[in-house]
């Protein structure tokens, strides 16, 4: 479909019908197929009026820039972009670069929510299966083709919205994204002593961090930070049984705690009583599982 859509020429459509009583929740506003190579290629988020719509662009070839609020993009083949209007970004081409992609424009408050969730789980930078951007071309020509009433431009609309969302949140994206969580996990395992903040353990998913934290939680019951608390309380509880000769101080640290008094506290609210203790009784042998305990102790 991506082919047939090339084949079909550079062309753009404002799909502009006539309004029915009824407003229609997804709706185009326009769609098309360019290669642009030039500078003058320069949309602001900011200056494109106060009537809401988004803009889902593939990237065919070549490369575009974006700056979504503070952060730069380079868009290549394979990137698609989605942006809402009005926000603060901007998307433009820098000059010497050149630029191949299709895109679809759409209103309506359904088409308009779909975009919202997906921009907040994954941002404005995608990467989709093949399949999907074959579906969107096939969306975006069919729209370029003709859509000749409002009602059967919307049913493209809300199609191409739902395909972006199979895309994102289906059962292959779950797949994925379990796989990411074990490639954090072993990541937590391997640098406990570290600092982990959650934007770095995001970063290492590949997912961004309001996805990564949900899909985290999902996927091991606890948010990340919480995890990571708990396993550096079960390296801290190992050390102090199995490693007599390591002095309290040294196993914080090792544990991933530069402050000995925040980790006594900690350790205390864990284990119910302090490191100290908690070695010279042996409790850890008593201790099944560290994430038991915290919950046990929140109970109390």
């Amino acid at each position: 479909m991506l082919q047939d859509l090339i084949a079909n020429g550079q062309t753009m459509r404002t799909v502009s019908l006539p309004r029915g009583r009824h407003r229609l929740h997804a709706m185009p506003t326009s769609a098309g197929y360019e290669i642009r190579d030039n500078e003058l290629y320069d949309w602001d988020g900011r200056r494109r009026g106060q009537t809401p719509f988004t803009v889902l662009q593939h990237t065919i070839s070549g490369s575009g820039r974006l700056r979504y609020e503070n952060r730069n993009y380079r868009l290549g083949s394979g990137d698609t972009l989605l942006v809402l209007v009005p926000h603060n970004h901007r998307y433009w081409l820098e000059k010497g670069e050149r630029w191949e992609y299709f895109w679809i424009s759409m209103n309506g408050e359904e088409a308009l929510r779909i975009h919202r969730l997906i921009l907040a789980a994954a941002g404005p930078l995608l990467k989709l299966q093949q399949s999907t951007i074959d579906h969107l071309a096939d969306c975006s020509l069919r729209l370029v083709r003709g859509a000749t009433t409002p009602a059967s431009a919307s049913a493209v609309a809300y199609e191409a919205a739902m395909a972006l969302y199979d895309d994102v949140f289906g059962s292959h994206a779950v797949a994925a994204d379990r796989s990411a969580m074990q490639t954090v996990i072993d990541y937590i395992d391997a640098n406990l002593e570290k600092p982990l903040p959650v934007s770095e353990l995001a970063k290492v998913s590949g997912l961004s961090r309001a996805h990564f934290s949900r899909v985290f939680a999902d996927s091991e019951g606890l948010p990340p930070a919480e995890f990571v608390l708990q396993q550096r309380m079960q390296r801290a509880a190992k050390l102090l049984t199995k490693a007599a000769f390591i002095p309290v101080k040294e196993v914080a640290i090792m544990s991933g705690f530069d402050d000995a008094n925040y980790f006594s506290k900690a350790f205390r609210r864990t284990y119910g009583i302090n490191p100290t203790e908690f070695r010279t009784t042996g409790m850890y042998a008593a201790v099944r599982s560290p994430g038991e305990e915290i919950r046990s102790t929140r109970a109390r």
